[in-house]
C-alpha cells in the first residue's frame, strides 16, 4: 500500500513550525504504512524576513502574489493541494488559491472541526494580532458556528510581541510563558470552554498541561488532518458560503 497524493508545504513563516509540520505528516504516513514509507511532499520554505516585511507594511496584496507563485511552483513540482504552514498567512489563501489553481487544506477548518468534535461552543484564540483582529480566521470559525474571544488590546499586543521577537526566533522564556498563561486564564474568565492556539509557534511556548480547559494546538490538528488526506481521507470542508 502506498499514498498516491502528493502535497505541497509553503512554510518558514517561521521555520521553528515547519520542521514539526514535515516531521510530523512523514512520522504519520510512515506509521500507518510502515516499512520504510514516508509521506510524498513538495516544501517551499521562504525566508521570513521578506514575508514579515510585507506583513508590517500591509501589502497583504503582494503577500498573496508571492505565496501564490510559489504554491504554482508546487504543482508544477506534483503537488495535488497545498498545506499553509502557518495561522496568520491564511489571510491570503484565496489568492494562494486563485494563483495556483490548487485546493488549500485550510488550518481554520480543521480547527473548527476538532473544537465542535468536543462540544465546545465559546473558544478563546490566541495569535499574531492579524490572527485574533482580522475577520479571515475568526470569521471564518464563526461561520462554523463558534463563538470566538480574544484578549483585551494589551494582552493582544503582548502575544504578538512575544511571537515576533522570540518565538519565531525559536527562543522560549519562562516571562513570556507566564503571560501566555495569565491570557490563557483570562480568556477562561470571558467564558472560553477551550483555547485555540492560533499561532503555530504558541505550540513551542504551552501547551495542554498549562491549562484547565480545551486546548487546540493548531499545527498538530492541521497536520494530523493533512496527513489524513495524503492517506485518502477527507479534509474538512469550508463553512457554508465561503
Amino acid at each position: 500500500m502506498t499514498t498516491n497524493r502528493c502535497l505541497g508545504l509553503l512554510g518558514g513563516m517561521a521555520w521553528p513550525s515547519t520542521l514539526e509540520a514535515y516531521r510530523r505528516l512523514n512520522r504519520l504516513v510512515h506509521d500507518e504504512l510502515g516499512g520504510v514509507h514516508s509521506a510524498d511532499l513538495v516544501v517551499r520554505s521562504f525566508d521570513f524576513a521578506a514575508v514579515e516585511a510585507l506583513q508590517a507594511d500591509g501589502d497583504w496584496d503582494g503577500a498573496g502574489r508571492l505565496l501564490g507563485a510559489a504554491a504554482g511552483g508546487l504543482r508544477a513540482c506534483g503537488a495535488q493541494a497545498v498545506m499553509i504552514c502557518t495561522n496568520t498567512m491564511h489571510r491570503v489563501e484565496a489568492d494562494v488559491r486563485r494563483i495556483s489553481g490548487l485546493p488549500v487544506l485550510h488550518i481554520a477548518d480543521a480547527t473548527a472541526a476538532a473544537v465542535r468534535d468536543a462540544g465546545v461552543e465559546r473558544v478563546g484564540l490566541l495569535g499574531t494580532a492579524y490572527t485574533m483582529e482580522g475577520d479571515f480566521y475568526r470569521g471564518r470559525l464563526a461561520a462554523h458556528g463558534l463563538d470566538v474571544v480574544v484578549p483585551d488590546e494589551p494582552g493582544r499586543a503582548a502575544i504578538h510581541a512575544i511571537i515576533y521577537d522570540e518565538l519565531v526566533n525559536d527562543v522560549v522564556t519562562e516571562d513570556s510563558r507566564r503571560v501566555a498563561r495569565q491570557l490563557v486564564t483570562d480568556l477562561v474568565a470571558d467564558g472560553a470552554q477551550g483555547v485555540i492556539a492560533g499561532c503555530t509557534e504558541i505550540e513551542l511556548l504551552i501547551g495542554s498541561d498549562d491549562v484547565d480547559v480545551h486546548w487546540f494546538p493548531t499545527t498538530e490538528i492541521h497536520v494530523d488532518t493533512a496527513g489524513g488526506w495524503l492517506l485518502g481521507r477527507p479534509f474538512p470542508g469550508p463553512p457554508p458560503g465561503v
